[in-house]
């Protein structure tokens, strides 16, 4: 008999699965789809233009992984259905486009909330309802919803944004419910502090070092740090992992006081 250890690196193989990570042209989506390319995943990377995701692409070729593009705004739902109905069966789908609204709430009309609620929350719902009759007739499936530790932990200055990523947290958990009997898993991924490309000017800030003496960690993360945790939920190593969320904050979360 083999020890399993000698076996377990095989659980984190994606060989033969296909990936949507939406908004992976940079920043957290960007690190995600390469690490799902390089456990054997074929990889679609999403963006609202074809010109800014062909850099990314020629990195994933040049190191001979396999990837493909899809583009189309996640606010024109005509234009959602059409890309999708082209892209292929789809196993796992990392949904990770968000927008932010950062201001105060007596200045967020309810047109301006609703439509971020809309893109950030609506939209990966109406995403999913394509992805997942093919999860379903094919008997297995992975859902992951990049949320935020604001869904559970508020700051002032975003009441759409935590809203929105609330809403995504519950629904992974609805869809665990719903649709664990099909041999689909729905989850969350809750980053904190990232410094990402549009954090730049954040984390620089008053604000950002406010931030990072906050995290245990006495650091923002690197944007290579969600990789593990997105490669974990995606792979059959996480086959009984169901209605979770993964938070990856340095603590953050944990902690009552910084």
């Amino acid at each position: 008999m083999s020890h399993p250890v000698s076996i377990f690196p095989d659980q984190f193989r994606l060989a033969g699965r296909t990936a949507l990570i939406t908004g992976s042209g940079r920043g957290l989506g960007w690190e995600i789809a390469q690490a799902l390319a390089q456990a054997g995943a074929r990889v679609l990377l999403h963006g609202r233009s074809a010109e800014r995701l062909a850099p990314r692409l020629a990195t994933l070729h040049s190191a001979g992984l396999e990837a493909g593009a899809i583009t189309f705004d996640m606010a024109d739902r005509t234009a959602m259905r059409q890309a999708m109905g082209s892209a292929g069966p789809i196993d796992i789908l990392v949904h990770n486009v968000g927008e932010r609204d950062r201001r105060p709430f007596a200045e967020i009309e309810p047109e301006d909330f609703a439509r971020l609620v809309d893109v950030d929350l609506v939209a990966a719902h109406s995403l999913v309802k394509l992805v997942v009759p093919g999860m379903i007739e094919r008997s297995w499936g992975r859902l992951i919803m990049v949320t935020s530790i604001v869904a559970n932990l508020a700051t002032p200055g975003a009441s759409s944004y935590t809203t929105a990523k609330g809403g995504l947290s519950a629904l992974a958990r609805a869809l665990a419910s719903e649709l664990g009997a099909t041999g689909i898993t729905s989850n969350a991924l809750a980053p904190g502090f990232f410094a990402t490309e549009t954090n730049a000017e954040y984390h620089a800030s008053p604000a950002g070092e406010r931030l990072r003496e906050r995290c245990p960690a006495k650091r923002w993360a690197e944007p290579h740090e969600i990789a593990g945790a997105a490669l974990f939920l995606a792979s059959p190593a996480a086959s009984f992992v169901n209605g979770h969320t993964l938070t990856v904050d340095g603590g953050v979360s944990a902690t009552y006081m910084g």
